[in-house]
C-alpha cells in the first residue's frame, strides 16, 4: 500500500481527488487530507507517508515553502496545480511529477504508476528537490541544471553542457561537450520544449541543436551543419530556415 497524504487548501479539490484515488487505485491508502501546508507538514511528521499529493499555491505558504521545511524528504511528491507556467516548468526540469487541475483520471494513473515502478534512492529524492528549489530561486527561464530519466534513475546535468539530441525511436541521445552520450527516455518533441529557450533549435525531424555550437553551415542540397566537435548534421529545408532566422537574430 501506498501510504499517501493530499495537502491541499481547496476543500473541493481535496474531495475529488480523494474520491478518483478510493474509486480507482486501492493500492492508495489516504492517511490524511491537510488544508494548509502547516497541516500537511505536521502530518508528514507524524504519519510518514511514502508519497504526498501537494497543491502548489496555498495561502501563507506555498507547497515550495512547505518542502524547505522539511526535515527529511523520503517520501515521493506528485505535485497539483491549476496554472503557473514557471513552477510548471521548474518542476519539468527536477524530474518529478505534476498534475493540472481539475485532474484527469488517465494522467493521475500515469503519475501513480511511475511512483509504484520508481524506487529512487533516498539521495536522487534529495537531489531532485535541490535542484528544484534552486531552480525556482533562480532568474526566470535561466535554470542551469535538468534532471533526466534514464533506465538506472535519474541523471542530473548543466543545460549548457548538450551540444545537440537526436531522436531514437522511443527516446533520446543528448551528445554532451565532453565527448559522452547519454541515452533518455523522453521523446525530441519533450526536449524540444524543455530547452526552446535555451538556444536549442530543431534543424531535422531527428535533430535538435545548440545555437552557439554550429560552426558551420554548408549550402548544398540536402543542406549540412558542422557542430563544435566536428559533427556533420543534416538540416531539412524547414530546419535552414529556422537556423538562418535565428542566426539573424545574433
Amino acid at each position: 500500500m501506498l501510504r499517501s497524504i493530499i495537502i491541499d487548501d481547496q476543500k473541493k479539490s481535496r474531495r475529488v481527488l480523494e474520491e478518483l484515488l478510493r474509486t480507482y487505485f486501492p493500492q492508495v491508502e489516504i492517511v490524511a487530507m491537510a488544508e494548509s501546508a502547516e497541516e500537511g507538514l505536521q502530518f508528514i511528521k507524524e504519519l510518514k507517508p511514502a508519497l504526498i499529493f501537494l497543491d502548489i499555491e496555498m495561502p501563507y505558504q506555498s507547497g515550495f515553502d512547505m518542502l524547505q521545511q522539511c526535515e527529511e524528504i523520503n517520501f515521493d511528491i506528485v505535485f497539483v496545480t491549476a496554472h503557473d507556467h514557471y513552477a510548471i516548468k521548474a518542476i519539468k526540469f527536477s524530474a518529478l511529477d505534476y498534475l493540472l487541475k481539475p485532474v484527469d483520471l488517465d494522467e493521475l494513473r500515469s503519475a501513480i504508476m511511475k511512483v509504484e515502478k520508481k524506487q529512487i534512492q533516498q539521495q536522487t529524492l534529495h537531489k531532485q528537490i535541490e535542484v528544484l528549489l534552486s531552480n525556482l530561486h533562480s532568474s526566470k527561464n535561466t535554470f542551469s541544471v535538468i534532471g533526466l530519466p534514464q533506465a538506472t534513475g535519474t541523471i542530473f546535468i548543466h543545460v549548457e553542457e548538450i551540444i545537440r539530441v537526436e531522436s531514437k525511436s522511443n527516446y533520446c541521445e543528448l551528445t554532451m561537450k565532453d565527448g559522452t552520450k547519454k541515452t533518455i527516455a523522453k521523446t525530441l518533441k519533450e526536449f524540444e520544449e524543455l530547452l526552446k529557450e535555451y538556444k536549442f533549435i530543431r534543424v531535422h525531424k531527428s535533430h535538435l541543436v545548440h545555437l552557439e555550437h554550429i560552426r558551420h553551415y554548408i549550402r548544398n542540397n540536402p543542406g549540412h551543419i558542422i557542430l563544435s566537435n566536428d559533427e556533420k548534421i543534416e538540416i531539412s529545408r524547414n530546419g535552414r530556415e529556422i537556423l538562418l532566422q535565428n542566426i539573424s537574430h545574433l
